[in-house]
This record gives C-alpha cells, sequence and structure tokens, in this order.
C-alpha cells in the first residue's frame, strides 16, 4: 500500500501542478493556439483534414500531438 501511494506521488499529481506546454505529448486545441500563435478556428480547421498527421481522436475529443504538429509546422511556409 505505502508503495502505490508513493509511486502517485511521484508522478506530481498533486492538485494545482501541471505539466508545462512544451512537456506534454498531447495539447488541447487551445493549448495548441496558445502555443504556436495560430488561432483555435484554422487549428480545428487543419485537424478536420483528411490524414492530418498531427490529431489524436480520445472518443470524440480531439487533441493535437504536440511534436507531429511542431514538426508539420516547421516544414511549411504558409498554412
Amino acid at each position: 500500500m505505502n508503495e502505490e501511494k508513493s509511486i502517485i506521488e511521484d508522478r506530481g499529481s498533486s492538485k494545482g501542478e501541471r505539466v508545462p506546454i512544451y512537456q506534454k505529448l498531447a495539447l488541447t486545441i487551445r493549448e495548441a493556439a496558445e502555443y504556436s500563435n495560430i488561432g483555435i478556428n484554422k487549428i480545428d480547421a487543419m485537424l478536420k483534414q483528411p490524414n492530418c498527421p498531427f490529431v489524436l481522436y480520445i472518443g470524440t475529443r480531439k487533441l493535437v500531438k504536440r511534436k507531429e504538429f511542431e514538426r508539420y509546422i516547421s516544414e511549411k511556409v504558409a498554412i
């Protein structure tokens, strides 16, 4: 029992403690917009494109795969 508790504590699960955006694997659309300076509506439209390389579906919820999003942006001149 004590071992389980220490594992949970080691994960930083205390309330109020947040993971910085640059360390997250997946971002919400709002976080991706803040991170990239691209508007929420534009990111949402990009996620709706067929074969979008950085969309991750969790049920009906859409998240942005951060590393793939960064790679995609770095290869573009215009969006």
